[in-house]
């Protein structure tokens, strides 16, 4: 299950920084941009104003937490990678546990469990999907015909027996 397209690890967390700061702003960018002209006064001017100071007031916080997500996530998966000496869907659920219970660690014990079960699980439930995928369209292309599968039996000649 190694993914032949990442950066190797060190360059890994970097590369993923980057990616969801880019995410985050653009999402948040998106997201703002309503809100910042739903909440500015009547008039196209006035909304257009409202819409791109919250952008440029927002976006980029908001892709500053996704960036720390990402960074944390990968620096934990790249952790576990080197301790474990594996690559498997393990390693990016407990990455996930890690990082929402590290990412809650100001606001206590209890709260930290609850942010551990969370990224757990949902971090689960993406590689459980991704895992899905795979074996979905690695079955699609698998060919039926069982003569197909062996190289040397397509050169055979069939048995007189089918065709009487």
């Amino acid at each position: 299950m190694e993914e032949y397209a990442r950066e190797p690890c060190p360059w890994r967390i970097v590369d993923d920084c980057g990616g969801a700061f880019s995410m985050g702003v653009i999402g948040g960018g998106v997201v703002h941009s309503f809100l910042g002209a739903r909440n500015a006064p009547a008039g196209f001017r006035y909304r257009l104003a409202g819409s791109l100071m919250a952008v440029k007031h927002k976006a980029p916080i908001v892709g500053g937490n996704f960036a720390i997500w990402g960074g944390l996530f990968s620096t934990f998966d790249c952790t576990l990678v080197h301790l474990r000496q594996k690559e498997d869907p393990w390693n990016s659920i407990t990455s996930g546990a890690l990082t929402g219970a590290v990412l809650a660690a100001r606001s206590g014990a209890v709260a930290m469990t609850g942010s551990a079960v969370i990224g757990g699980v949902l971090l689960a439930m993406i590689e459980g999907i991704g895992i899905l995928m795979t074996r979905f369209s690695a079955e699609q292309f698998r060919p039926t015909n069982p003569q197909m599968q062996d190289p040397s039996l397509e050169n055979q000649e069939a048995p007189l027996s089918q065709f009487q």
